[in-house]
């Protein structure tokens, strides 16, 4: 397994070992032990996985207080553009973002902690989008902010995104409310 940072410090993109032969490939996609070594030592009490058609976009999503989350993602079918937005204020990253091609056969995984907005862009056809979350999911305590804000200037790379009701209606940038403090556990 290979870990690999980013500019923005806890931001993890994981590459798996993969065992390709004749019949296709095998690799492991968790495992407690060698994720806590690697400094992802969290527990994870949530999976979720969405089917998508090319173009959607879901996001940007965090949950706040008690049922802040941090989520490990990954494609099992397709290729997606993910997004991890910084929204811990204090930060030195903070309204930034990173942005991380997952595909089926990249096998690539995308560590976000808590303190991170997370969005993502299906690029494929369609796309299985699989993440294990550290908290359950909890609707008073999602929060969300506007995909497209100019602010964030994330490129997509999708024409016509196709958005839910909800995520039309996310905040911009700049009215989040101060939920993540830098450096506070």
């Amino acid at each position: 397994m290979e870990i690999r940072k980013t500019h923005i410090d806890d931001l993890l993109v994981i590459k798996p070992d993969v065992y390709n032969d004749d019949r296709g490939c095998f690799l492991e996609g968790y495992n407690r032990k060698r994720y806590a070594d690697a400094g992802i030592a969290c527990e994870f009490f949530q999976d979720n996985c969405s089917f998508s058609c090319r173009g959607t976009v879901r996001g940007l999503h965090y949950q706040i207080g008690d049922y802040a989350q941090g989520k490990l993602v990954t494609v099992l079918h397709g290729r997606v553009l993910d997004v991890a937005v910084d929204v811990r204020f204090g930060s030195p990253t903070f309204g930034e973002h990173v942005a991380v091609e997952l595909t089926d056969e990249n096998h690539l995984q995308f560590w976000l902690p808590p303190g991170f907005a997370h969005g993502f862009a299906v690029l494929s056809e369609t796309a299985t989008f699989f993440y294990k979350c550290t908290s359950y999911y909890h609707q008073q305590s999602e929060r969300s902010i506007r995909f497209d804000d100019p602010d964030l200037n994330i490129a997509w790379n999708v024409t016509n995104p196709i958005v839910s009701a909800k995520d039309l209606k996310a905040l911009p940038f700049k009215s989040i409310e101060k939920d993540f403090v830098f450096g506070s556990r």
